[in-house]
């Protein structure tokens, strides 16, 4: 049974006649099944398409991103990797199943693959915590990501998460530390790191994964520091307001790559990728080639320098500094804001002189 979003009313009527038009033994009976009109619905339901997810708006996309039946990382690695060995366990606490973690082979190179899973159905969700990681996922991820670099192998992430578990028992055992330091690990690795945000990129539980050598995005996945619902709480105190959040936060793909805040935009199929999970899987499939033949080049040092500067170069266009090419330090940042201070002392300067002299004035007036 197919799901429908709440904007998909006319898909959905459309997809129902072509299913009836399919089957011989309608409620008329046994009759030819029509070809001609079936095509024609079809055409008619490619132009709907076309017309909705050209013109998605942020929330829109927002609920595409958390489709139901949106193909997840389970799906991606048992689909492109081959011999893929999971491995469990941070070595400390215990087993995290919100994320897949493994080595395996694509194209007869070996690769470290990480997943964030949220499960298919209701009893997959709950064990998979909905692809909510806890401090020991990411301490397992840490573990992983560190051997990778030992030998030498590339690391491939998949993001698909509304963030990492805010439950108390997640706080206890130091989340908020769990998510630095696998941010400060991703930082530090000297082997190519890929990340593709196939979903959901929700917060610190994206963010502590999606620190890589390349953000790759699928076309209506979002990324974003909070949710909508949550940016709208926080600002307006009204969650409903969610729309306005979507489009104040700028989420999705296409914004987030005019922002320079990832790198790369995969197509997925029209109506989105769980339309058609196996043109979806070709698509991911050549960026992974792309990008990991694009690595083989460059030496580790010249690795970890292009993840430095990537992630330097964000946001310095229109910041504090003019060139945005000289990354080897924050020395003109730091110059800028001595010019700041100057001028600032410049200005009380003048604000004292004149009180000075205002209260002179009054004093002999």
């Amino acid at each position: 049974m197919k799901n429908y979003l709440n904007f998909e009313n006319d898909i959905k009527n459309l997809e129902n006649e072509i299913e009836k038009l399919k089957d011989p033994y309608n409620q008329s009976g046994l009759s030819e099944v029509d070809t001609q009109k079936i095509s024609n619905i079809q055409l008619e339901l490619d132009k709907k398409l076309q017309l909705i997810y050209s013109n998605l708006d942020p929330w829109q996309t927002t609920m595409v991103a958390r489709h139901e039946d949106r193909p997840k990382s389970k799906f991606f690695i048992d689909n492109l990797f081959d011999s893929f060995i999971p491995l469990s366990g941070d070595r400390n606490y215990g087993e995290d199943k919100s994320v897949l973690t493994g080595f395996a082979k694509f194209e007869n190179q070996s690769v470290l693959v990480i997943g964030q899973e949220k499960g298919e159905d209701l009893d997959s969700r709950i064990e998979r915590n909905f692809g909510m990681m806890r401090p020991e996922g990411y301490r397992k991820t840490i573990r992983l990501m560190e051997l990778a670099n030992k030998f030498n192998i590339p690391i491939i992430s998949f993001i698909d998460t509304p963030g990492a578990y805010p439950g108390v028992g997640a706080e206890e055992r130091g989340q908020a530390e769990a998510i630095a330091k696998s941010i400060e690990c991703c930082m530090q690795l000297k082997v190519p790191t890929l990340a593709y945000i196939i979903g959901e990129g929700g917060s610190g539980g994206a963010i502590a994964l999606a620190s890589a050598s390349k953000v790759i995005m699928l076309e209506n996945a979002i990324y974003s520091v909070i949710s909508p619902e949550g940016c709208a709480t926080i600002l307006w105190r009204d969650p409903k307001k969610m729309l306005d959040a979507a489009k104040a936060m700028k989420l999705s793909a296409k914004d987030l790559l005019e922002l320079q805040i990832i790198d790369e935009i995969i197509k997925e199929p029209l109506g989105g990728a769980h339309r058609d999970k196996d043109i979806m899987l070709q698509n991911l499939k050549e960026s992974l080639s792309k990008n990991l033949e694009l690595f083989k080049t460059l030496s580790s040092d010249e690795i970890y320098n292009q993840r430095k500067s990537k992630f330097l170069k964000i946001g310095r266009n229109k910041g504090f500094m003019n060139n945005s090419e000289d990354l080897s330090s924050l020395k003109p940042i730091e110059k800028t804001f001595n010019q700041i201070l100057e001028t600032n002392k410049i200005f009380i300067g003048s604000s004292i002189l004149g009180l000075i002299i205002l209260a002179f004035l009054i004093f002999v007036l």
